[in-house]
């Protein structure tokens, strides 16, 4: 062996147990009984740690080219290596060109190039326009494609409209592609209040949940009739898991995911003018939120995934506070896990649940099958995690580009000690070499749960 980590707690497909985890080649070669293997280099885990399988986040906004000012993929990379995280999937849309070609891909992989310190992969977009791109994109290995149902917050991502929707279903299916959907109607909102001023009660009146039902039955409905695979991005409205456990039942090929945003923090304690915590869906009341971590339990909700859409701080408009006015995103790659362990042990689910939400499950819906699991052939991706060290977040601490966080100030559970990919420890220290490699679907693909809880 290469390398060898000796843990007396790990995370395994298996469930949790004390093991010694053999690595060749950049891949997991053994698990075996503690202590039963030897190697090159020996790490032996202390005492309060546990060895998780690298984090996968297939929701993240990197930004870069165009708005790197916003992140980057240096920054984006670094802090979620810095979270436990060794795989993201890049969104294709606030950077510039959007991910709507082939030659815009090649574009993103080119701004990247050599500056990865984790694993990344690029969803595409659907959008008006581009149905003749989308079996391109999807031969040039993107992940899937990513719609809006409405306006995206930028103009050059325009949504689809329902026959544009029922369009690109119709031609993801012919091969078996994947629709991720940013379900909220553009009717229901346009006839709630407009957002405006500092009231976070105001902002989350703009938003209501029925904008999310709406939309959720339109896509399910769709993808009834037209076999497409879909999956329902950062599901925020507790009232629309019924919506997915039906569909699910009957056949139709969805999944879903939440993100730790909506797991953690309530509508009655946000502030006014605390536009930190401004995102699209809106975060909700305590009850919803209890129904989110309800459905994950029950595995309605299949994956955690952080959503992580960074900005500049002026574009937040704390001169203001107006909710209104604010760019609605919440960066969260760096905290994510910690925020969903802190929530999740308080209500009596286990390390083996968070790393099935944030690693297994989002690996499966993408079909990488070497990823987030401690298993024999997978890429030997690990987070050294020690689950009962405490901290209080700050800011400007993060590795993220801008020093914005809702979760700055908060106390959370469980501290990411070191991130391991395909063997080796990424170093973040300033000027080290990234090592990260592009990702690419894969043929074999797992296709989405369908008819299972």
């Amino acid at each position: 062996m290469d390398l060898v980590f000796h843990a007396a707690r790990a995370v395994t497909p298996d469930g949790e147990r004390s093991c010694s985890v053999g690595v060749s080649d950049g891949r997991v070669a053994a698990v075996d009984d503690y202590g039963a293997l030897s190697g090159d280099r020996v790490v032996e885990l202390r005492e309060d740690e546990v060895l998780l399988p690298g984090l996968v986040d297939t929701h993240v906004h990197v930004n870069d080219p165009g708005r790197s000012d916003w992140e980057g993929f240096d920054t984006a990379t670094r802090a979620a290596a810095a979270g436990g995280v060794t795989t993201i999937v890049d969104m294709p849309l606030n950077c510039l060109p959007p991910t709507v070609d082939v030659a815009s891909l090649d574009v993103k992989r080119r701004a990247a190039e050599g500056r990865i310190a984790v694993d990344v992969g690029f969803w595409g977009g659907a959008v008006p326009g581009n149905r003749g791109e989308l079996r391109p994109l999807h031969d040039a290995g993107v992940f899937g494609f990513k719609c809006f149902l409405l306006h995206s917050g930028v103009d050059e991502f325009a949504p689809l409209d329902e026959t544009g929707l029922e369009e690109a279903m119709r031609e993801l299916a012919e091969f078996d592609g994947l629709l991720i959907v940013h379900a909220e109607d553009a009717d229901t909102i346009e006839g709630a209040p407009a957002a405006h001023g500092r009231a976070y009660t105001d902002f989350l009146g703009s938003r209501p949940s029925a904008a999310e039902n709406t939309a959720i039955a339109r896509v399910l409905d769709l993808a009834r009739r037209t076999g497409a695979r879909v999956h329902i991005l950062h599901l925020a409205a507790g009232d629309a898991v019924p919506l997915v456990a039906q569909a699910r039942a009957d056949g139709v090929r969805v999944t879903a995911e939440t993100c730790p945003h909506y797991l953690s923090f309530v509508a009655e304690e946000i502030r006014d003018g605390a536009t930190e915590f401004k995102c699209c869906p809106p975060i909700r009341e305590a009850g919803n939120r209890e129904e989110l971590w309800r459905a994950l339990g029950d595995g309605v909700i299949d994956c955690v995934v952080t959503d992580h859409s960074p900005c500049t701080p002026e574009l937040k408009r704390f001169d203001t506070g107006d909710f209104g006015d604010a760019w609605g995103g919440i960066a969260g790659l760096q905290v994510g896990l910690p925020a969903v362990w802190t929530g999740a042990r308080s209500r009596g689910f286990t390390l083996d649940d968070v790393v099935r939400w944030m690693a297994q499950r989002p690996a499966e819906q993408v079909g990488l099958a070497s990823k987030g699991r401690i298993a024999v052939g997978c890429d030997a991706d690990f987070a050294v995690f020690a689950p009962d060290e405490a901290f209080v977040v700050d800011r400007t601490r993060l590795r993220h580009r801008n020093p914005v966080s809702a979760y700055h100030e908060r106390a959370l559970a469980g501290v990411v000690r070191a991130s391991w990919l395909r063997g080796r420890e990424i170093n973040l220290e300033h000027g080290a070499e990234p090592f990260g490699e592009f990702l690419s679907r894969e043929e074999s693909a797992a296709p989405v749960r369908s008819g299972q809880h």
